[in-house]
């Protein structure tokens, strides 16, 4: 009834967000179905992490609602599932290889896809190693981008973030090497 009040409330297409561990919810693939009914509400943000989960919500929405990884170590399996693309973290970071990682599976070559997928993984791995979005502003402050400072009650990263943070962005070329 929630996202009908919203869908009716409004005359634009609107996302639905799964993410059970921000809300201590989850919409079942069979929920979505009866979702996909509202002409408004046209897609999920899918971020259960549970893939047969997200396998079944494709089978059941197929045609009726669009998919997007909500889990940015989950693109290429929901592309694959027949996702439309991502709602990212990883994004705000690596913006072009996040493209670039969706652009290569939907134009066919999934080698490219997968080594982007997995040459990613240690930093988004790490840009989830606290709560979002500590790690994501200390990694754009690390690369030059002012992001601000995170609003109490959060704070900065400990250490050991940050010196993963510099770690992965090293590894994966968005920052130099150190000498």
């Amino acid at each position: 009834r929630h996202y009908y009040a919203i869908g009716d409330a409004v005359h634009i297409p609107c996302i639905l967000y799964n993410v059970p561990s921000r809300t201590g919810m989850n919409i079942l693939p069979e929920t979505c179905l009866r979702l996909s009914e509202h002409p408004n509400l046209t897609a999920i943000k899918e971020a259960s992490g549970d893939i047969s989960q997200i396998a079944k919500l494709a089978k059941l929405v197929s045609g009726k609602m669009a998919i997007y990884s909500g889990n940015d170590d989950q693109i290429l399996p929901i592309l694959a599932l027949g996702g439309a693309g991502v709602i990212s973290v990883l994004a705000n970071v690596a913006p072009l290889a996040t493209h670039q990682l969706c652009a290569a599976y939907l134009g066919g070559d999934t080698a490219k896809a997968r080594r982007m997928q997995l040459k990613y993984l240690g930093l988004i791995n790490v840009l989830f190693a606290d709560v979002n979005p500590i790690p994501v502003k200390a990694a754009l402050k690390m690369i030059g981008l002012d992001a601000g400072p995170c609003r109490l009650p959060l704070d900065e990263p400990d250490e050991k973030v940050k010196k993963r943070l510099l770690v992965e962005l090293q590894n994966t070329g968005i920052l130099p090497q150190q000498q």
